[in-house]
């Protein structure tokens, strides 16, 4: 391996060219194009404030000839550099086993990865626009997806095939989800209704259709009560409703925000509603009543919220690049998670210790929980550029990865020394040449530490390093 490859000083940092994303084939603007539009202009108005320096919502990085892309400071770094989907990630779920993450995107597709590891198990392809919900069933047999083409699809888990696409609504879906029992599919539209299907036949039962209609008005979100019993709904008029199920009996409709109401969730014991709204605030009632608890404040455009499985954290999602953390019942900040782009979706896993978030940058990054602090993000190794791909081992292509981060499938991790190189102090000694290299596992958990009193290895006790491993793709 040429000392050349391994020189950053002599490379060049990776390019990024912006790209443009048309708002849709048709010149005519109809209500579609119209809320389309002004969502992109709020996302516009979103990242200018994130101070990332970047331009565009959407972006493509291609890495230049030169082999050698250099390691990240930190995983914050790493993450800025790789994609989960080609465009933004509109939607997360987790498994109720916790062994698997759904992902869908503003690339129409939907991707399945596996967790803790972060490796790519299938990428799903059928809608026509972008995927803008998911849900998995209880038993995590069956996932739905919800798309701006107007239809809902469903498919088998964890193979991913395809079983059925429901259609029914008038526009473009916005949110699914699944009744505790797994027999009840729920969806919210750009149509202003809700449907309400069985499962898994996909059927029609009844449409709701109790939300106030204006041109940039429709059903945000939608989620159902752990009994079954409840629906709540959260609309674009800055209004929530609850609704009995299976009735679909309109029981209450809570008033408060002052903006688009952009998300609802249900606490697992069916006692607390949060809803997010673009009016910057997250609002906590009571359920069943739908009596107004407190507000949080402090946040920018609220699109996600989440509550975890014990019922004692809230996660939101802002277009003001954070991820904050709650208390629950009481509503203090505990966290403020930074580093991220504009989050469209936030889900925690159910055994409450990790966080999903993915938002406009197209990444998708897991959290720890309690504490907030960023873990790794999830690569689909098919973004990575040609430059890289392509090019044969011997040549000393290689990229760097963070510690914690996941090992793309296919890829070898080794040490960060090379063969017959020369280090100084770093490596241990001074003008010693190190004459071999060592695996490491494929989920890096240490600092890597070249020892350099006879072969590399790898320190388990994380101590000193360069803070990351590298690996070469196959």
């Amino acid at each position: 391996m040429s000392d050349e490859v391994n020189k950053p000083q002599d490379q060049e940092e990776p390019q990024v060219f912006a790209v443009s994303k048309s708002l849709g084939d048709k010149w005519t603007f109809n209500r579609r194009d119209f809320i389309t539009a002004a969502t992109a202009a709020m996302a516009a108005g979103a990242l200018a404030g994130c101070g990332n320096g970047e331009e565009s919502e959407y972006e493509t990085r291609r890495t230049p000839a030169a082999t050698y892309v250099p390691t990240p400071a930190s995983v914050e770094d790493y993450c800025r550099q790789i994609s989960a989907h080609l465009g933004p990630v509109e939607t997360l779920a987790v498994s109720p086993d916790g062994t698997m993450l759904v992902s869908g995107g503003g690339d129409k597709t939907i991707k399945l990865w596996s967790l803790p590891e972060g490796e790519l198990l299938h990428t799903l392809e059928g809608h026509a626009a972008d995927v803008t919900s998911v849900a998995i069933s209880p038993d995590g047999t069956l996932l739905a997806s919800g798309s701006w083409d107007d239809t809902i699809k469903l498919w088998s888990l964890p193979e991913g095939d395809l079983l059925h696409t429901v259609e029914g609504h008038a526009d473009g879906v916005t949110s699914v989800a699944i009744s505790p029992n797994g027999t009840l599919l729920a969806s919210g539209s750009q149509d202003d209704t809700i449907k309400l299907w069985s499962l898994p036949e996909g059927e029609l039962l009844r449409t709701l259709t109790d939300h106030t209609y204006y041109i940039m008005s429709y059903v945000t979100s939608v989620a159902i009560s752990p009994d079954g019993t409840l629906l709540a709904s959260g609309s674009n008029d800055k209004t929530i409703k609850l609704w009995s199920l299976p009735e679909g009996e309109l029981l209450h409709t809570l008033e408060g925000h002052t903006g688009a109401v952009t998300s609802v969730a249900i606490s697992p014991d069916g006692t607390l509603l949060a809803s997010g709204s673009e009016d910057g605030t997250i609002k906590l009632w009571s359920l069943p009543e739908g009596e107004l608890l407190r507000t949080l404040e402090g946040c920018g455009y609220v699109n996600s919220v989440a509550i975890s499985p014990d019922g004692t954290l809230l996660a939101t999602g802002s277009w003001d690049c954070t991820i904050k953390l709650w208390s629950l019942p009481g509503g203090e900040l505990l966290h403020t998670l930074e580093g991220c782009g504009a989050v469209n979706s936030v889900a925690i896993s159910p055994d409450g210790t990790l966080l999903a978030s993915g938002g406009l940058d197209n990444a998708i990054r897991l959290w720890s929980l309690p504490d907030g602090k960023m873990v790794s993000c999830l690569l689909d190794p098919e973004m990575l550029p040609d430059a890289i791909l392509d090019i044969e081992l011997e040549t000393g292509a290689r990229t760097a990865l963070p510690c914690g981060s996941p090992i793309p499938k296919g890829a070898t991790c080794i040490c960060n020394c090379v063969a017959s190189r020369v280090y100084g102090p770093t490596c241990g000694c001074v003008g010693h040449r190190s004459e071999a290299t060592c695996s490491c596992d494929r989920v890096c958990t240490c600092d890597t530490v070249c020892s350099c009193v006879g072969d590399c290895s790898c320190d388990s006790k994380g101590s000193g390093g360069s803070g990351g491993h590298y690996w070469h793709p196959n």
